[in-house]
């Protein structure tokens, strides 16, 4: 089992940046694909982005391709998601994720374990 905590949420006007990290419990977090969904007051909550276990490959929302980065540092159990260029559409609770093995996964019901999320809003 996992415990995830993520921090870096904020208020940030639009066209600005800001940073996430999701630091999570236990000796086995390179065996987790992580990812980031998000979720905007009375939508679902949407996939955001993935990365693999070894953090070879990243794979991301239409939405977010080319303004956000995820990565990770094992040696950290730390998963970040880099935001830039951020519009008032961004404005959401994002939650980190992880699920055991695999290489890519982008729906909710595919994670096994949550963050409590934290929140970011961006003013126009």
């Amino acid at each position: 089992q996992v415990q995830l905590v993520e921090s870096g949420g904020g208020l940030v006007q639009a066209g600005g940046s800001l940073g996430l990290s999701c630091l999570a419990s236990g000796r086995t977090f390179s065996s987790y694909t992580m990812g980031w969904f998000r979720q905007a007051p009375g939508k679902e909550r949407d996939f955001v982005a993935s990365i693999s276990r070894s953090g070879g490959s990243t794979y991301y929302a239409d939405s977010v391709k080319g303004r956000f980065t995820i990565s990770r540092d094992n040696a950290k159990n730390t998963v970040y998601l880099q935001m830039n260029s951020l519009e008032p559409e961004d404005t959401a609770v994002y939650y980190c994720a992880a699920r055991s093995g695999g290489n890519y996964y982008y729906t909710v019901r595919q994670y096994d374990y949550w963050g409590q999320g934290t929140q970011v809003t961006i003013s126009s």
